[in-house]
């Protein structure tokens, strides 16, 4: 089964479950997933779908800083909760070290010698750590690791 029919599955046993919560972020993500192929004109596959769903988890991500900054915690938790439902159609998360070694390969790969590589590197990443671990967290182990 495809991840968007499993989405689809969720989104009709939160509704008969009565789950609201849950029902809304699902609803919420089936709507992103339909706006990207109404844009781009495509049937998006489960690569593409992790993607979506990684760029929503990420949105979620900063909001809670932002949240936390205004000291609006009950907005946080309100993030923090959808994260956990997004998570659930995420891949298992890498471990630090596997992450490292990952780098490691793309340095080697790429041939990478300072920061200006770091784009070559970043690409060489992305589809091996998509939805596994946070970019963010990557780029700057990355960085520290071209200085």
């Amino acid at each position: 089964m495809s991840l968007k029919q499993q989405i689809n599955e969720q989104v009709k046993a939160a509704m008969k479950g009565g789950a609201k919560d849950r029902l809304k972020v699902l609803r919420l993500l089936t709507a992103a997933i339909k706006q990207r192929e109404v844009d781009e004109r495509i049937e998006l596959d489960d690569t593409q779908v992790l993607s979506v769903i990684d760029k929503m988890v990420k949105q979620r991500r900063e909001s809670i800083e932002q949240y936390t900054a205004g000291n609006r915690l009950d907005l946080a938790e309100v993030e923090q909760a959808e994260i956990a439902i997004l998570a659930e159609f995420l891949p298992e998360p890498l471990t630090e070290a596997e992450i490292a070694a990952l780098i490691d390969q793309a340095l080697a790969a790429t041939g990478a010698a300072g920061v200006a590589d770091m784009g070559k590197v970043m690409a060489e990443l992305k589809p091996a750590l998509q939805g596994r671990a946070d970019m963010k967290q990557v780029s700057s182990s990355v960085r520290a690791k071209l200085v």
